[in-house]
C-alpha cells in the first residue's frame, strides 16, 4: 500500500513536471515575436531571408531622397530627416546631405519611410498587437538621405550621379519636368537603379506622378491592406491595389504605368516616439521603400557573385533588374493589359494599375540567381543582359523547352531606356530610341510548318514589353525573338539598343481568391460589394476610358453577368475575416 502511495505520488509528480514543462515551452514559443512590417512578409522579404539570411543589405548603398514637411515662401525648412533616436535606428548607418540653413528637423514621412528600408528593433511593442520584432527590408545597409532640392541642385543639375547602388524617392508631381527628365538621363547614362512612388490615386486626386511616371524608372503603386476593425488583421493581409489609393495609367503620352505595386499599410517608427510604432495608412511612398529594399537585396547577392554582376552593370543593368523585378511579379485578380477589353492588348504591356503585378521577392532573387543565358538554348528561368542592332534583321531568339507544358505560364520581360540628353534641361533624344518587338513562338522541330505566334507584345510608346501567356499543352518548344521594330523610321546610321530580358515558367495562379467578390476588402461578400459592383457597371458605360473593377468573367465589360457571379458568391468569408465591434484603430 505504501509503495503503491509512493508510485502514485512519483507519477504526480512527474506528471505535474511534464506540465509545467509543457506550459514553460508555450509560453516561450508565444513568446517569439513575429516580424513587422507585415507588408514585407507579403511580398517575399522575410522568406526570401529564410533561404538566404545573409541577405539583409550588407554592402548595399540606397540614397533616400526626401521632401522637406515645411516651405515657407517657397523655400524647404530642412525638415526632411527620419527620427535618428528612434530604436530602430541604433544601428544604422545613414549620412545627410541638405542646403545647411535652417537648422535640420525631423519628418514624420520620411521616419516611416526609413524604418520601412533601413530599420531594426528587436524588442518593439504596439499595445495592440504586443511584442513584435520590426525589421526592414534591407537592415544593414548603408544610406545618404538627401533634401529634395539639395538632391535635385546639386546632383540632377549637374548630372552627378549619387554613391550609391539605388534611389528611392516617395513624392512627384503631375508632370514632366527638367529635373524629372534629369533623373531619367542619370539612370539612363549611369546605369542607375531608381524606384519612385506612383502616386496615391483617385481620392488624392493623384494622377501618375513623375518621376515615378518616368519611363526609365521603376514606378510603384500600392496594395491596399484588408478592411477590418482589428489592427493586427489589417496590417498582416493585403488585398488589391484600388484606384481611390494607387494611381493608375496610362500617361499622358500613353505609355503604361505603374510597372510593380507592394503593400503600402505598414507599422512603422512613429517621430518623436523613440519605441513607438504606427500603421502608415495605404500610401505609394511606404509600398516604394518595400520594392527598393527588395532591390538592393538583389544587388547584394549580385556583387557577391561576379557571375551575376552584369545585373548590376553600369551599361545596362537598370534594365536587368526592372525587368527581373516585373517578370516575377505576381498577378492579382484583375490583372488585364492596358484597358479592359476580351482580348490580350498586344500594344498596352502592362496592366494600368498592377503594372506586371504584385512584388513577388523570392520570385526576383530566384530569377537572378539561374544566371545570364545568352540567345541559343536557354533554361526555363533566367535574364539577359545583351543588345540589337538594325543590321540584324533575324533579332535575338532564346529558346526554351518545357517537359510538362499544360497548364504552365510563360512569362516574358524585356526592358530598355529611352535617351536624354546629359546637360539641363535634359531634353528627350528620340532620334535614338529604338522600338524593340517581343515575340513567344510554339516551335514544332520536326516540321516547320506547324510553328505558330503564340503571344507577342510590341508598344509604340512603352520601353517594356511584356508578356503572360498559358503555354500549348501539345507544344514543348518555344522561342523567345527579340527584335527591332523601326521599319517605319530607317536610319542611316547603325542604332544599337541595350536591353535587360527576363523569362521563366510557373504554374497557373489560384483562380478563386476572394477579391475576386469581396470587393471593398472587408473579408466577407456581401451587400456592399454589390453596392459597388453596380455602380461600376454603370460607371463603366459613362467612362470607359476608366479604370473599375468588376469583370469577374473576365469576358470585357463589366455587366449583369458579373453581378450573377458575384450572386452566387453572396457571403463568403475569408479565412481572416472579423467582427470585432470595438476597435481604436
Amino acid at each position: 500500500m505504501i509503495h503503491t502511495a509512493k508510485k502514485l505520488l512519483v507519477l504526480s509528480l512527474i506528471a505535474c513536471l511534464a506540465a509545467l514543462l509543457s506550459a514553460t515551452g508555450t509560453t516561450a514559443r508565444a513568446q517569439e515575436p513575429t516580424l513587422q512590417p507585415k507588408g514585407l512578409e507579403r511580398a517575399g522579404i522575410y522568406a526570401l531571408r529564410q533561404i538566404n539570411p545573409n541577405l539583409t543589405g550588407d554592402g548595399v548603398k540606397f540614397a533616400v531622397i526626401c521632401r522637406s514637411i515645411t516651405y515657407i515662401d517657397g523655400e524647404p525648412q530642412n525638415d526632411y530627416r527620419p527620427d535618428i533616436e528612434h530604436n530602430c535606428f541604433k544601428a544604422s548607418s545613414l549620412s545627410f546631405y541638405d542646403l545647411g540653413q535652417p537648422p535640420a528637423a525631423i519628418s514624420p514621412h520620411s521616419t516611416a519611410i526609413c524604418s520601412i528600408l533601413l530599420g531594426e528593433d528587436p524588442d518593439a511593442f504596439h499595445p495592440q498587437i504586443g511584442k513584435f520584432h520590426f525589421q526592414g527590408a534591407a537592415p544593414q545597409a548603408q544610406a545618404d538621405i538627401y533634401e529634395f532640392w539639395h538632391f535635385l541642385t546639386n546632383n540632377v543639375f549637374g548630372h552627378i550621379p549619387p554613391d550609391a547602388d539605388v534611389v528611392t524617392i516617395g513624392n512627384g508631381i503631375q508632370f514632366e519636368d527638367w529635373w524629372t527628365r534629369g533623373i531619367e538621363s542619370l539612370a539612363e547614362h549611369y546605369g542607375l537603379i531608381v524606384v519612385a512612388a506612383i502616386g496615391n490615386g483617385t481620392n488624392a486626386h493623384d494622377p501618375v506622378l513623375y518621376p515615378g511616371a518616368g519611363a526609365n524608372v521603376i514606378g510603384v503603386g500600392v496594395v491596399d491592406s484588408v478592411n477590418t476593425e482589428d489592427i493586427a488583421t489589417n496590417l498582416a493581409h493585403f488585398a488589391l491595389a484600388y484606384p481611390e489609393h494607387s494611381s493608375f495609367g496610362p500617361t499622358g503620352n500613353a505609355q503604361c504605368k505603374p510597372d510593380i505595386v507592394a503593400p503600402g499599410n505598414c507599422l512603422a517608427a512613429d517621430d518623436n516616439k523613440p519605441n513607438g510604432y504606427e500603421p502608415t495608412g495605404n500610401w505609394s511612398s511606404f509600398s516604394t521603400p518595400i520594392v527598393a529594399g527588395t532591390i538592393g537585396l538583389l544587388v547584394q547577392k549580385a556583387k557577391q557573385d561576379i557571375n551575376l554582376s552584369p545585373a548590376i552593370s553600369p551599361e545596362g543593368g537598370n534594365c536587368v533588374i526592372k525587368a527581373i523585378l516585373l517578370n516575377s511579379a505576381v498577378k492579382l485578380p484583375y490583372w488585364h493589359k492596358g484597358r479592359l477589353q476580351t482580348d490580350d492588348d498586344h500594344t498596352a504591356p502592362l496592366d494600368h494599375i498592377q503594372g506586371a503585378g504584385m512584388l513577388n521577392a523570392v520570385g526576383a532573387y530566384n530569377h537572378l540567381i539561374a544566371g545570364l543565358n545568352e540567345p541559343g538554348n536557354v533554361s526555363t528561368i533566367g535574364w539577359d543582359l545583351n543588345q540589337l542592332d538594325n543590321s540584324q534583321r533575324m533579332g535575338n531568339v532564346y529558346k526554351i523547352t518545357l517537359t510538362e507544358p499544360a497548364d504552365k505560364f510563360i512569362t516574358v520581360t524585356v526592358v530598355w531606356n529611352k535617351h536624354y540628353d546629359r546637360t539641363y534641361p535634359f531634353e528627350p533624344a528620340p532620334e535614338k530610341d529604338s522600338n524593340l518587338r517581343l515575340e513567344l513562338w510554339a516551335v514544332d522541330p520536326d516540321n516547320s510548318s506547324n510553328d505558330y505566334l503564340l503571344d507577342y507584345s510590341d508598344s509604340n510608346v512603352d520601353n517594356i514589353e511584356h508578356i503572360y501567356v498559358l503555354a500549348n499543352p501539345n507544344y514543348t518548344n518555344y522561342e523567345i525573338v527579340l527584335s527591332l521594330n523601326d521599319t517605319d523610321d530607317p536610319r542611316e546610321i547603325a542604332l544599337i539598343q541595350r536591353y535587360g530580358l527576363a523569362w521563366n515558367i510557373s504554374d497557373k495562379q489560384e483562380a478563386d481568391s476572394i477579391f475576386w467578390y469581396d470587393l471593398n476588402g472587408d473579408g466577407v461578400v456581401n451587400e456592399s460589394d454589390f453596392t459597388i459592383l453596380l455602380n461600376n457597371i454603370l460607371n463603366s458605360t459613362k467612362s470607359p476610358e476608366g479604370y473599375l473593377l468588376g469583370d469577374i468573367n473576365a469576358d470585357g465589360a463589366i455587366d449583369i453577368n458579373d453581378f450573377k457571379i458575384l450572386w452566387e458568391h453572396n457571403n463568403r468569408q475569408a479565412d481572416w475575416y472579423t467582427k470585432q465591434e470595438d476597435s481604436s484603430y
